[in-house]
């Protein structure tokens, strides 16, 4: 008979796993982008909000805030940021003038193409080597992680 707690070590083996391996996983790839990259690398929290803003183009800054867990200042700095660099605009909104949309310049967005290519290709290339085993077990897994990081995002 299986002990009780089986289940529980084999969560915490691959929570404690994941833990360590994500973050890894993306400074990893993050150093690889940016030796290979041929433009300076915007920092982690701007590039992230141009690759929402790719996502949700004509999003607001406080929605850009709630769906990247930061809070409406950093974001709108962040955009005054983006904004001088030539790679957001804000729009004014035609009925309440107190709201902007983001949207992303064409450089922006080649630039953004550019990187996703680039982190493809890279991946593709680690993934070669692996096992089919390994690759069908990584694709697999794909909908089981989209689901814990909305699991991990806070509920407000």
């Amino acid at each position: 008979m299986a002990d009780s707690s089986t289940p529980r070590r084999d969560i915490d083996r691959v929570a404690s796993g994941l833990a360590a391996c994500l973050p890894a996983l993306h400074r990893a790839l993050d150093r690889q982008v940016a030796a290979r990259y041929p433009h300076p690398k915007p920092p982690e929290a701007q590039l992230a909000l141009l690759r929402y803003v790719a996502q949700h183009e004509g999003a607001t800054v406080r929605e850009a805030a709630e769906a990247l867990l930061m809070k409406p200042n950093n974001v709108s700095a962040l955009v005054s940021q983006l904004t001088e660099q030539g790679d957001l605009e804000r729009r004014r909104d035609s009925a309440d003038k107190r709201v902007a949309h983001l949207h992303l310049t064409a450089v922006a967005r080649e630039r953004l193409t550019e990187v996703r290519g680039l982190e493809t290709a890279l991946i593709r290339q680690a993934l070669t080597p692996l096992t089919e085993g390994q690759q069908g077990a990584l694709g697999s897994a794909l909908d089981a992680l989209d689901a814990l990081t909305r699991h991990l995002r806070p509920t407000s």
